[in-house]
This record gives structure tokens, C-alpha cells and sequence, in this order.
């Protein structure tokens, strides 16, 4: 069972008012610089909201919510400070109740 860190906030906050793309593309360029693997996901409606044990924080966030998904804490660190109206969290997967944790309830268009 892996540990995932996650920073989650609305669609609308995170895609359209903050400069997340640009942030991820600068962590993607600075990964293969560095030959490193891709170790952070950023999950549209994510599907681990979906249960129980994230109900209440289902309800604090604004919906549609997207989630920036990652094995690495210091990252998620670093993009709470850099964020700032973000809540941060973890979870164990797979599990009974998370068997993917980059599973999204978004649809394909």
C-alpha cells in the first residue's frame, strides 16, 4: 500500500485563477532534467472523495474539485504554501474503499 498526499480545491480555483499549468510544466521540465520519475497527478473530480471516510471533506470543497495528487509530501508542502487556499491531505491505496488513487468520476468530452 502506497501513502498519496494530495492538495484539493475547486475546478474553478485551481484551472482557471491560479497559474497551475504553468507550475506543473516548470516540475515536469525540472523531473526530466533531472531524470527523475513523474511522481504527482492532477485528478479532475477525483473519485476518493467518494467515500465515506472524505464526506465532510467533500463538503468544504466547492464542486467540481480537482486534486493534485502526489508520492512525494515536500511537494504537496511546497504547492500549499504556493497555493495557499488549498486543503491538503492523505490517504492509503489501493484499499477496500480507494482501490485507485488516481481514479476520476470525470467524464471524457
Amino acid at each position: 500500500m502506497q501513502t498519496y498526499y494530495y492538495v484539493l480545491a475547486s475546478q474553478r480555483f485551481l484551472l482557471q485563477q491560479e497559474p497551475i499549468e504553468e507550475v506543473l510544466k516548470e516540475r515536469t521540465r525540472h523531473y526530466h532534467e533531472q531524470e527523475k520519475q513523474i511522481d504527482f497527478w492532477l485528478v479532475e473530480q477525483p473519485a476518493f472523495l467518494e467515500t465515506p471516510q472524505f464526506k465532510e471533506l467533500k463538503a468544504k470543497c466547492p464542486q467540481p474539485a480537482v486534486a493534485i495528487i502526489s508520492t512525494n509530501p515536500q511537494f504537496i508542502t511546497w504547492l500549499k504554501l504556493r497555493l495557499e487556499y488549498v486543503i491538503t491531505g492523505e490517504f492509503r491505496a489501493p484499499s477496500e474503499t480507494i482501490p485507485d488513487a488516481l481514479a476520476s468520476l470525470a467524464t471524457v468530452s
